[in-house]
């Protein structure tokens, strides 16, 4: 008997949430020369759904209309879902939906719909990682990976941004299929089978701004000027006309963590932007953003990127 997916479409949906997960269990199938899957779109109310591109499509039920049981059950994630209001009839639906199902779990910003249930308390999640701090602040109890690009915890199946969809879906052909039929299904999609990194390659969460009172944001446009000097604390307070212990302390409360962790954070940003370009050899790259030694840099980078200086480069320069 076919497992039955089903996947919630919100108003305002984003496509590809919705479309690169069923496209990834619709290969499955070709792939496993039967029907392994059921497909289905569910959306809150009647009538076509609007995607956030403005694409149309017809839901095959509407949420309450049926107690029909399904395999797996996946919210869709859209620009606004933090916001998005859903009424308590349907949350109630999602709840015992999911709960009823033999997995739940959602694509990108549909983590905060589910997680409007109560169903995520507890639970390691992940969603796009521009999203991730708002989740965890709305739902505390709710432990958020903001870098992986999908996690398994228990029967909670969540997946981060947009295409890492197709890598949830993969990996759930994976549980049910093995490993082979998996590797045809992503051969066939031309996807990775496992994405190298995590989120955080693509993230620009960590770049840096300046804040805080006027004479710290001209430190902290000066450290940008000159990633390459030698920032520490003495010479910063000294460019500030501040006392070495005054100017930490004062740098801490208003920007919100120390100055070298700043300059790190900064150096790396910039480090980003020169392995973006043509000339961004890591060692040459290294040396522009004030990093020691090749090693240093290379520690550093991966701590806020999650991969490699020469990884992140090959992404923009794949014969570098």
């Amino acid at each position: 008997m076919a497992k039955t997916i089903a996947i919630l479409a919100l108003p305002g949906v984003q496509l590809l949430d919705v479309s690169g997960p069923l496209d990834v269990f619709a290969q499955a199938n070709i792939e496993a020369a039967r029907t392994v899957y059921a497909l289905q779109v569910i959306a809150c109310e009647p009538g076509a759904i609007t995607s956030s591109s403005g694409v149309r499509m017809l839901p095959d039920r509407i949420a309450g209309d049926s107690d029909e049981r399904v395999d797996t059950l996946l919210v869709a994630g859209a620009p606004h879902a933090a916001t998005l209001p859903i009424s308590s009839a349907n949350l109630r639906w999602l709840r015992d939906m999911a709960s009823r199902s033999r997995r739940y779990g959602s694509v990108c910003t549909g983590a905060f719909v589910l997680a409007a249930t109560g169903l995520l308390e507890g639970k390691h999640i992940t969603t796009h990682w521009a999203a991730a701090t708002a989740l965890r602040q709305t739902y505390p109890t709710v432990v958020v990976d903001e870098d992986a690009l999908y996690v398994r915890d228990g029967n909670v199946r969540t997946a981060a941004g947009v295409t890492a969809g197709l890598d949830l879906a993969l990996s759930l052909v994976e549980e049910d299929l093995g490993r082979d039929i998996a590797m045809r299904v992503a051969g066939q999609l031309v996807m990775f089978f496992k994405r190298p990194g995590g989120q955080m390659q693509f993230s620009r969460k960590g770049e840096t701004r300046p804040a805080g009172r006027s004479v710290l944001q001209e430190v902290q446009r000066w450290i940008v000027a000159h990633p390459e000097l030698d920032h520490n604390i003495a010479s910063l307070a000294e460019h500030a006309g501040l006392s070495a212990r005054h100017f930490a302390r004062l740098f801490h409360t208003e920007v919100g963590t120390t100055p070298g962790a700043w300059v790190e954070a900064t150096r790396i940003t910039t480090a980003r932007t020169l392995l973006e370009s043509e000339h961004g050899a890591p060692k040459q790259v290294a040396a522009k953003c004030g990093f020691g030694n090749v090693d240093t840099f290379r520690r550093a980078f991966v701590k806020h990127v999650g991969v490699t200086p020469a990884e992140y480069r090959k992404r923009y320069f794949p014969g570098a």
